[in-house]
């Protein structure tokens, strides 16, 4: 059996509490479910949950992006499952009719008015489907700018300056309450929030290259953090479940 990559051992360190998440709303749901992925890219979410026979829709900004999701659909044999749409939150209403689930993985932190598109996503929800949002924590990000000597980019986030347009090129950062506020004005109520990358950023690559089990138990330890409270101030990003 081969064995994962290097990337694909990040990959999964990075991504594996979001994915228990989503899992755990489909496995709730049972039969086969309507998803959208908005921001969805190449398909690093969606072609795997075709795999598990659901049917996606991706809408993504860029043609390149669209035509890699396609190349990947097709070669793992679920291209019938996937569709690729080129637009964004703001075309949402136009290109989607209803869903049970939407990933917004990565996208809030880069649009102009966050609420209106938790709006939007809440609009093509039906009623009981679910959002899997993921996006930037602030406090982790005031402490990765500090210990990089960015002190005055730090001070800037600490305060919720840094938006998009502004010194941070990965747009605006967010904290669980700032969230959960958001959530509420569009109407859904989260169910779950789990600390994400809590450990990952700060571990070295190459010890996840070199050291034989070091992913899994480093995988084992995100998710051992992912639901304590204690630990969100400290994560990288926020996954939440919310429930229109």
């Amino acid at each position: 059996m081969a064995q994962p990559s290097a990337s694909d051992r990040r990959h999964s360190v990075r991504t594996g509490v979001a994915w228990d998440g989503v899992r755990a709303v489909l496995d709730d749901a049972g039969a086969q479910a309507r998803i959208v992925d908005v921001g969805g890219g190449t398909g690093g979410f969606a072609v795997p949950l075709a795999e598990l026979g659901h049917r996606v829709q991706v809408i993504d900004p860029s043609p390149d992006a669209l035509a890699s999701l396609d190349r990947r659909a097709r070669e793992r044999g679920v291209a019938d499952l996937v569709t690729g749409q080129q637009g964004d939150l703001a075309d949402l209403a136009s290109l989607v009719d209803e869903a049970d689930l939407v990933l917004c993985h990565g996208v809030l932190e880069m649009v102009d008015d966050p609420a209106a598109s938790l709006g939007a996503i809440a609009g093509v929800l039906r009623p009981g489907g679910h959002l899997s949002l993921l996006v930037a924590q602030r406090h982790a990000a005031v402490v990765a700018r500090a210990m990089a000597g960015h002190f005055q980019a730090a001070r800037e986030l600490l305060d919720g300056d840094a938006q998009v347009g502004g010194s941070g090129r990965g747009g605006r950062r967010f904290t669980h309450d700032e969230v959960t506020a958001l959530l509420a004005t569009a109407g859904l109520q989260p169910t779950s929030v789990q600390a994400v990358r809590v450990f990952a950023d700060l571990v070295p690559g190459n010890l996840l290259d070199l050291e034989p089990g070091a992913t899994a138990a480093l995988v084992d330890l995100e998710r051992a953090v992912a639901t304590r409270p204690e630990y969100l101030p400290l994560a990288a990003q926020l996954h939440v479940i919310a429930r229109r």
